[in-house]
């Protein structure tokens, strides 16, 4: 039987996997602009202030893609991996996708001006709540996940509570969006409005759907 030994500390200064954690906190990042920016949209609309937190999102994302191309440009060689190498790779174009996602998310409500009812405005917020809470949630079920990997530690069956913690925010993010969604479309709104507001929470789906991909890869990483 072949074991990956997690002996990676011992031949490198630095395991690629913490590169995962630094890439994973420019997620918290987008997640507290996005907030302030539907925040800013819903009670003055295309203020000054929001545009300047859409190019900070910009920003954020192009570091994000700086970290990542570094990670898996100084990747060392499948045998020396802590995990399979194309876990690790798909791992880090999920975890990349829900900046993605933030960043189109941040893109359609800046699109145009949308006077949203403020039941509506309560709705988008929960669900950006659920989606910063998801999230959130991977923070600490990647972290396990590096610990086990490299032996750090053995609490298996916590890390996979980790990863159940995270795909049950996400099945809320699909009700809060769905529900939302449904209001929207029985609304007095004009079409352009409906269609936009719905492009923006599809992109918050998306960043719990990306979100929940991490955690399923991260589940795949401690598979035996």
């Amino acid at each position: 039987m072949f074991l990956r030994i997690p002996f990676f500390g011992l031949l490198a200064r630095r395991s690629p996997m913490d590169g995962l954690v630094e890439h994973y906190d420019k997620i918290a990042e987008c997640i507290a602009t996005i907030d302030e920016s539907l925040e800013c949209y819903v009670s003055g609309g295309m203020c000054r202030e929001f545009e300047e937190l859409t190019k900070t999102i910009d920003e954020i994302e192009n570091h994000a893609d700086k970290i990542k191309r570094n990670i898996r440009n100084h990747l060392p060689t499948g045998f020396f991996m802590a995990v399979e190498k194309h876990l690790f790779l798909n791992y880090t174009k999920a975890q990349d996708n829900i900046l993605d996602s933030a960043q189109d998310a941040l893109q359609w409500l800046a699109m145009r001006k949308v006077d949203i009812p403020e039941d509506i405005q309560k709705d988008l917020i929960y669900l950006l709540d659920s989606v910063a809470r998801a999230t959130v949630l991977l923070g600490p079920a990647l972290k396990a996940t590096i610990a086990l990997v490299h032996g750090e530690s053995l609490d298996r069956e916590g890390t996979k509570e980790q990863y159940r913690k995270v795909r049950r925010e996400r099945d809320n993010v699909r009700k809060l969006k769905n529900a939302l969604q449904r209001k929207v479309y029985s609304s007095e709104l004009d079409f352009k409005d409906i269609y936009q507001i719905l492009h923006f929470s599809d992109c918050l789906d998306n960043m719990g759907h990306n979100t929940e991909n991490c955690a399923d890869i991260l589940r795949s990483m401690i598979a035996r």
